[in-house]
């Protein structure tokens, strides 16, 4: 029997300092049974760093060449790519030729710093992509905030980004790398 993704709701209330943005969200995500809580809730802080009325999420682990999240204008063009992990050079070269800008946040710890060390070189000369490190001990505390039907609210100033649900707040402070 195959096992079924799981859904989770989230209302996310933002505000973007950095960028003058301010917006509640729904949210509705579909965790794929292989797809860890800290993967799924760095998804919606992703989501949260980039956030606008056209940023969608895609089908991420069930489609090979969408990524995580998307950003199209009106003619169906990818203006924003959003991944995560450590993909290989290859995947963000066509990420890169097909949309406008590639945002890439690493969160696995001493293997992203092991990947990075490995990929810095090739990766410098794709001019559109930024890459960003999460700390993993951060997201292990975010994902300590998933629930199946959560209330996030969302600030971000000065790159910094606060996660809070209830009495509990995260901080995450993506690195940039690239």
């Amino acid at each position: 029997m195959a096992l079924t993704a799981t859904i989770y709701k989230a209302t996310l209330t933002l505000s973007d300092m950095d960028r003058g943005y301010y917006a509640t969200h729904q949210l509705t995500l579909a965790q794929h049974p292989s797809e860890t809580l800290e993967r799924m809730m760095l998804r919606i802080a992703a989501f949260a760093l980039h956030a606008s009325e056209t940023l969608a999420f895609t089908r991420g682990l069930c489609a090979d060449d969408e990524p995580e999240l998307w950003q199209k204008n009106y003619a169906d063009e990818i203006e924003l790519w959003v991944d995560l992990g450590e993909p290989d050079e290859k995947r963000l070269k066509k990420a890169c030729s097909r949309s406008e800008r590639v945002a890439l946040y690493s969160y696995g710890g001493r293997a992203s710093e092991v990947w990075w060390s490995q990929n810095e070189g090739k990766l410098a000369r794709l001019d559109k992509l930024e890459v960003f490190r999460i700390d993993f001990d951060a997201l292990q505390a975010l994902a300590a905030l998933a629930e199946r039907s959560m209330q996030l609210t969302a600030t971000i100033q000065d790159g910094q980004l606060w996660m809070s649900s209830g009495d509990q707040s995260v901080l995450l402070e993506p690195l940039r790398l690239k």
